[in-house]
């Protein structure tokens, strides 16, 4: 069925999350002209509170109520467990919500290149042909994920990260600002790379790994916070 707002030629979405992670979404959405914003959800700023040039219009209850008015939205969260918890909270509130990715125009994003719902691609980022990226993930800014690459479902590629051809990253999986992962190595659910880092081999779940060749240096939890 054919929601209203698509019968009049216009796509609303609402934004969730108002931090400094959804004002760079924002400007893709801007840049991008795909979507119009309707406004942003967030737990924190009051309501009817202006930032980034949009209203905040409530919290995650609100979604309840604004029925045909939007035709879906994007979580602007970037640690990836809370993230992904928000999903979550939405996916009960609103079973049938429709997640939209975002692609910043100046990315350069191949053929044949899967692109989950949910999921945004930053400026100048690249993804090779053959390449899977699964829903609710970040490529960053200036990132590069070759050819033949597989990204679970909330993966994170900081700014200036490299991944090479054939690389699997696991769910929740982070490749931090500027690191570099060889070909055909795997990074495990939940682990994190460390800024600056070279994978030279597969690092399994749920570590902290890096330097040059990166090394796991400690475990960690899934709700472990990766930018404090």
């Amino acid at each position: 069925m054919v929601k209203q707002c698509e019968v009049i030629g216009v796509k609303k979405i609402i934004i969730i999350g108002s931090g400094g992670h959804a004002s760079v979404i924002i400007d893709a959405i801007e840049k991008e002209r795909k979507y119009a914003i309707y406004g942003i959800i967030d737990t924190i700023r009051p309501v009817n509170t202006s930032i980034y040039g949009y209203r905040i219009v409530g919290t995650d209850s609100t979604l309840l109520k604004l029925g045909k008015q939007v035709c879906g939205g994007i979580v602007a969260i970037e640690d990836n467990w809370t993230r992904k918890k928000t999903v979550e909270t939405i996916r009960k509130l609103v079973p049938d919500f429709s997640f939209v990715s975002i692609v910043h125009p100046s990315a350069c994003i191949s053929s044949n290149v899967k692109i989950g719902d949910g999921t945004v691609v930053m400026a100048g980022a690249v993804i090779n042909r053959n390449t899977i990226i699964g829903e609710h993930s970040i490529i960053n800014t200036n990132s590069s994920v070759d050819h033949d690459c597989i990204l679970s479902d909330f993966v994170s590629i900081a700014p200036g990260a490299v991944l090479g051809r054939n690389v699997k990253a696991g769910n929740s999986a982070v490749v931090s600002l500027g690191a570099k992962v060889i070909h055909s190595v795997s990074i495990g659910e939940h682990t994190v790379i460390g800024a600056g880092s070279t994978v030279l081999q597969s690092i399994g779940p749920y570590g902290v790994a890096y330097g040059t060749p990166a090394k796991v240096i400690r475990t960690r939890k899934q709700e472990d916070s990766y930018l404090s």
